[in-house]
């Protein structure tokens, strides 16, 4: 199985709002500079995370990114579904369409374990858990640099 782009620049870019927060809100061209991605593709990534509630917002000169919530409360395998856009391994989770064997097949629940027991192995570490040393963020702090 391999994770797409979006989990793995989408996971490097929240470590990375997390480990700068503190420093006031945290602009998208940052990022894309630390990272070595482009600063369209995070504006996407950024997207999910913001619609998921990881992530919150403010527009403007003095704007940038910040998490909507403590780091320790941010869990990976969370951030990694809704970057990847689903749960499934394997397409024949997802319905009948793409797959006409669904209805025999025998190894279908073997995927749907391995994606359940993927996920919840994700979901053990939260984002303080990628940070290591950096101090975390908390939402308090954010809510204030947001009202600016």
């Amino acid at each position: 199985m391999r994770l797409t782009t979006r989990s793995r620049y989408g996971t490097r870019m929240a470590v990375d709002i997390a480990q700068h927060c503190n420093n006031g809100l945290v602009r998208i061209q940052d990022i894309a500079e630390r990272q070595g991605v482009s600063v369209k593709y995070l504006e996407k990534l950024i997207r999910k995370l913001k619609d998921a509630g990881f992530i919150k917002s403010k527009r403007g000169p003095r704007g940038g990114h910040a998490l909507a919530l403590p780091a320790s409360e941010i869990p990976m395998g969370e951030v990694v579904r809704v970057l990847e856009g689903d749960d499934s391994l394997v397409d024949c989770r997802n319905g009948n369409e793409h797959c006409d064997r669904i209805e025999v097949c025998l190894t279908r629940r073997l995927w749907a374990e391995a994606a359940e027991a993927m996920y919840d192995r994700l979901n053990s570490f939260s984002l303080a858990d990628m940070l290591e040393d950096a101090e975390k963020c908390s939402s308090k702090d954010v809510s204030t640099m947001l009202m600016d």
